[in-house]
């Protein structure tokens, strides 16, 4: 499994040039960055992801950066107030707006996957590449168990 691991890793390193941008027709431009690619192996209380999810995420890197170059079409937008930084003094912490967009990709020989790709934007900061995940309610995918890499 850590073989594997490191095959991924080093792929998606590869196809991903940090502070590198794709231009997406919907958006404009969305920036790549190190803590999108760490989003990829760590959670957002920087406890990392298991390793199986890590090599999926990993293995959907390219088809991810593929589906923001193509995206026209929106699917999701969410927007929500986040913390960001420790606590202040008077013991409250500083929140900042932050947006979500989720485009979906359907492919496979079959179309029997489907993936959903994350941009976020933090205030009125550059819209960054964020994530990417199969989506769980999709003609019973098993992305997970069965792996993404004979695609």
């Amino acid at each position: 499994m850590e073989n594997k691991f490191k095959q991924a890793l080093e792929k998606a390193k590869q196809v991903y040039p940090l502070q590198g941008i794709i231009n997406c027709p919907y958006l404009g431009q969305v920036t790549l960055t190190s803590e999108g690619f760490n989003h990829l192996q760590n959670k957002r209380n920087k406890e990392p992801r298991n390793i199986r999810e890590q090599i999926l995420k990993l293995h959907l890197l390219p088809k991810a950066l593929e589906v923001i170059k193509k995206s026209g079409t929106l699917q999701e937008y969410r927007v929500q107030l986040e913390k960001f930084g420790g606590k202040g003094k008077d013991g409250l912490s500083k929140t900042k707006k932050v947006e979500y967009w989720g485009f979906h990709s359907i492919f496979g020989e079959a179309k029997d996957r489907k993936i959903v790709v994350v941009v976020r934007r933090v205030g009125d900061g550059k819209m960054t590449f964020w994530s990417v995940l199969p989506h769980k309610k999709f003609n019973n995918q098993k992305l997970y168990d069965d792996g993404i890499d004979e695609d």
